[in-house]
């Protein structure tokens, strides 16, 4: 069965990709995992500077899903070519390294750095956990759109978007990083949420609120995936929730191209090779060659 994926001319083995800020940069999940097995893997968000993330409180467990304010910890750009970058290239697997700015100069500098060291590079503009940038530039299309241009402009390798669920009409973000030049769009990112522990009437989360992920959220992003599938041309890669192999074929019928997985590796790193099996055994009892006859093919 053939579950080979193409992204902007890069070829991935099959469509599961490991999601940026649940995979880290591999290293401990290479002690139980083959992580040959994925297509690709998305790093842990990376940004100019090194950060510290938020304070603690910044996970919780919520019914179906975890509520994270991160902060997008990480060791900085500099770091990651130098002590991150030799392990994943080590790897079997394309890289994808998810950026980060606080302004359009530093996403531009960032790609400038990146470029010709990844396979493709996804532009993070739905970050819900830091104040400034992130959310703020991904909530508004003009801002996407230059974003996006100027990253494209200074680009060689792919470009993926990734945008943010917590706004009126995603389409419309996803149509202006199209016409910016972006080779394809993922999501969704997280939704805004936010928990009470009523005993002590305080937030379960320091900084009050942050992104929910988990099965909670999969219907809003298999709705998202398919509306956004309609008013684009470009490659989806679909995420939000994916737990087992069903979770998956649903982002697939719905209009993705290829799929993340994130907060299940957290209850089960060998999630990777369960949801490919499945996919496999999918295709075959239906019928299908290869994923591409599935992508929006669904039956209104």
């Amino acid at each position: 069965m053939n579950l080979e994926v193409e992204i902007a001319g890069i070829k991935l083995k099959n469509p599961v990709i490991a999601a940026s800020g649940t995979f880290g940069f591999g290293r401990e999940y290479s002690k139980l995992i083959d992580i040959s097995e994925f297509g690709a893997i998305c790093t842990k968000g990376i940004t100019l500077k090194k950060r510290i993330g938020n304070p603690q409180p910044r996970l919780c467990e919520v019914y179906a899903g975890i509520i994270n304010s991160v902060g997008l910890e990480n060791p900085g750009v500099e770091a990651f070519v130098n002590e991150e970058l030799p392990f994943l290239k080590g790897l079997d697997t394309k890289i994808i390294a998810n950026i980060n700015g606080f302004t359009k100069e530093e996403f531009v500098e960032l790609t400038k750095i990146l470029t010709s060291l990844v396979d493709m590079i996804e532009v993070n503009l739905s970050c819900p956990n830091v104040k400034e940038g992130g959310m703020v530039f991904g909530k508004d299309p003009k801002k996407v759109y230059e974003i996006t241009k100027s990253v494209r402009n200074v680009a060689s390798c792919p470009i993926i978007v990734k945008l943010t669920p917590n706004v009126t009409d995603i389409t419309q973000l996803a149509v202006a990083a199209e016409n910016a030049g972006a080779d394809a769009i993922s999501l969704i990112n997280t939704v805004s949420a936010m928990a009470i522990d009523i005993e002590t009437r305080k937030p379960l989360i320091k900084m009050v609120t942050g992104g929910l992920s988990g099965p909670a959220i999969k219907p809003i992003a298999v709705r998202m995936v398919y509306e956004c599938f309609k008013k684009v041309r470009i490659p989806i890669i679909g995420m939000g929730g994916i737990m087992n192999y069903k979770d998956a074929i649903e982002f697939f019928i719905a209009g993705a191209t290829a799929i993340q997985i994130g907060t299940v590796n957290f209850i089960n790193p060998k999630a990777v090779c369960e949801i490919k099996e499945g996919i496999e055994a999918y295709l075959e009892r239906k019928g299908f060659n290869s994923i591409k006859e599935l992508v929006g093919n669904i039956n209104i």
